[in-house]
Formats: C-alpha cells, structure tokens, sequence
C-alpha cells in the first residue's frame, strides 16, 4: 500500500464486536484472564492497551519499521532512549537541538556520569571527528530546530555502523511523509506525536520505531519498567490525526515554501531559513533524502534586534504567539526566550542561534491571509 492508504488504514482493523470502522478506545487498566496467565494478550495497560498498539503499528508501517512503541511526550520517548545507556557512555548530538532535549541531556542524564558532545552535526566529517572510544550514540534532528540545519542521514549512518554506534534521528519536524530515516541507515526514529502526527494541537505524546528486534526489546521493557505511556485517548486522537497527515503535508509544505520565498525577497528581512530555498547550506542533501521541505520556515530581521522580534511575534493575528508545531493553525514563537529558553546563551550563541530569530510553524490556512497577517507584523 502506499503511504497515503496506510496513514489511513494501517494497524488498524474494524472492530471485531461491532464492526465500529474506528479503532475503539479501550479505557480499561486492566483485563480478565481465563486462567492465570491465560488472556487475550493484554494482561495491564501500563505493559499494552489495544488503542495504543494499534497507534503503534500504524507508526511502524509509516516508517517502514517493524516495531513501534508509544509514549506520553517526544520526552518521555528520548528518555526511554537514553535508559539504553550507562555511566561513562558518550553521545554526539547536533548543536542546534529543540531545547527541552538538551536540558534533558545535560540537566539530567550528564548528572549520572553520561557525557554528550554538541557538533555542527549538518558537517559528517564534524561528527566523525567528535566520535570517541565511549561514544555509543549519534543524536540527530533533521531538520533542526529551530535553524533548519539538515545532516546527511545515510553518510552519518555509515560512519555509525564502521563503529557500531547507534543512531537515533527525531523525525518530528519531516515526519514519514517526508523523510524515512530506518531506510537511509538510523536504528531508532523518534517523534513527538504533539506535532505534525496528531496534527491539531489537542494531544501530547511521543513514539519510538525500530526494526532491530533487540532494541525494540529493551526499549519496551523500559516502556514498561519506567511507564511513561499514553493514554487511550491520546492513541485515539493521534491516530486519528495520523489519517490526514499525507493531505494535510502537502498543504504545510506548499505554505511553508511561499512564506519563506515572500520572505526571502523582502528587503525588512535579513536571513531566511528554509531548507526549501536554493541557497540553504543544506539544500541538495535535503533535496536527496526529502520529499519536501516541511512547513518550518525561521527568519531574522533586519538590525538582527530581539527586542523587534519580540513586538513582530505579539503583534500577528493569524499566527497565534504560541509554543509547539505542527498543527493545522499557524504558530509564530520567540526561540530564546520561549522553545530554546532553557539552553545556556552562550550555547545558544556558539550554535548560530540568533536571539532575534523567529520561528513560524506554517499551517494550512489561506496563504494570503497569511502572508498579510506577517506583512503587518513586521511594519
């Protein structure tokens, strides 16, 4: 089946009692066994639910994965990553990183003897020279956020896989639709199902997929073990979001490309990034391991003033001044002070993150309402 048929249908099945074409939400914690241990493969809803296995096939079959695992934040899915790892162990992630992973990175996980490198990771010879004899991971978003930085999936795969280190991609900002990063070499792809999955800013969650049969087993007993896990219903609205993603893309996308084009010629503006435009750094690997380059544009304006990007973001009207992305309405945020508040300014700083830089989340509205709405912001 092509992508578009299994957004809708896979891992899903009508239900079998009433024929309901929608997967039910089975709000139970726990299920009765014939005898002991003897049940219909669901025993507690920590360990499985029938709601959120059908989200997690569904994810896997996005991916072109074998297995999925779903859990109650993009965060909660990092964290269960970083649970495969020990004190001593060393990451490499990219310096340009959503926030909320960083702090988790280093405010967290560092204080227990874990040690992470941040590279220019859109350079695959930067990566390569930050691997050290400890290094047992390779963290990459792709696009970045909020910098739009692109790495090369499949020569950073290879370079991994010469020294038997996993890679991990966030694949929160391209999504399956776009990008699939299992085929290009990754061993786990995480999302945050808040994002473009569920696609309608009313659920917070997060999912890991996998094809290595090993991982995906350490991965669920610590799903399990630790519990971090969605809801019934957060599965049900995600996977409902998840029917329309394919459509709902195109519409970010096409959006996406003329607001930063718009923006890219007007001369109130000083630097666009959009791994959509011809000049972006990143463009050509974008272009191989892409469909297209997402609905995330971020810009700077002239004078490079963060007190003019804080009054631009408040004054939109379309654009809701909010955090998050992905969804169906247009966001419009202020990095430094909001998403990317809780990494240091100096590290802000040395990654190329401008303290004036605004970040759109282009939805699917009118683009001519949009482009207003922006036009009058800027002044």
């Amino acid at each position: 089946m092509k992508f578009s048929t299994r957004a809708i249908h896979a891992g899903q099945v009508p239900d079998p009692s009433t024929g309901a074409i929608m997967t039910p939400v089975y709000l139970t914690s726990t299920y009765v066994q014939e005898n002991p241990g003897t049940h219909q493969g669901f025993e507690y809803s920590r360990t499985g639910n029938p709601t959120r296995s059908a989200l997690e096939r569904n994810l896997a079959s996005l991916e072109g994965a074998k297995h999925g695992l779903c859990f109650a934040s993009g965060l909660a899915a990092t964290d269960a990553v970083l649970k495969l790892f020990k004190t001593g162990d060393h990451v490499i992630a990219g310096d340009d990183l959503y926030g909320g992973s960083h702090r988790l990175f280093t405010q967290v996980f560092q204080q227990f003897g874990m040690q992470f490198d941040f590279v220019d990771a859109s350079s695959s010879q930067k990566v390569a020279e930050a691997i050290q004899e400890n290094t047992r991971m390779v963290w990459l978003e792709t696009p970045t956020n909020p910098l739009l930085k692109i790495s090369d999936i499949a020569e950073i795969s290879k370079i991994c896989r010469e020294k038997s280190i996993m890679l991990v991609v966030d694949n929160t900002f391209a999504t399956p639709c776009l990008q699939q990063p299992i085929a290009l070499g990754a061993d786990i792809v995480l999302h945050s199902t808040t994002k473009y999955l569920g696609g309608h800013s009313d659920v917070v969650g997060g999912a890991l997929v996998t094809s290595d049969d090993e991982l995906h087993q350490r991965l669920a007993f610590i799903q399990n073990a630790s519990g971090a896990i969605p809801g019934p219903l957060d599965c049900f609205l995600t996977l409902r979001g998840v029917k329309t993603l394919d459509v709902r893309m195109e519409r970010h996308c096409s959006n996406a490309d003329r607001i930063a084009r718009w923006l890219n010629d007007d001369p109130r503006v000083d630097r666009v990034y959009f791994p959509g435009l011809e000049e972006h750094p990143g463009h050509e690997v974008a272009n191989r391991q892409m469909s297209a380059p997402g609905g995330m544009v971020s810009f700077v304006l002239v004078g490079d003033s963060e007190q003019e990007a804080r009054e631009t973001v408040s004054r939109t009207n379309i654009f809701a001044l909010a955090e998050s992305l992905g969804g169906v309405e247009s966001l419009i945020e202020h990095p430094a002070s909001m998403t990317h508040g809780a990494i240091p300014p100096e590290v802000r700083k040395a990654a190329g993150l401008s303290d004036s830089l605004i970040r759109l989340s282009v939805g699917i509205e009118d683009i001519g309402d949009l482009q207003e709405d922006l036009d009058a912001a800027i002044g």
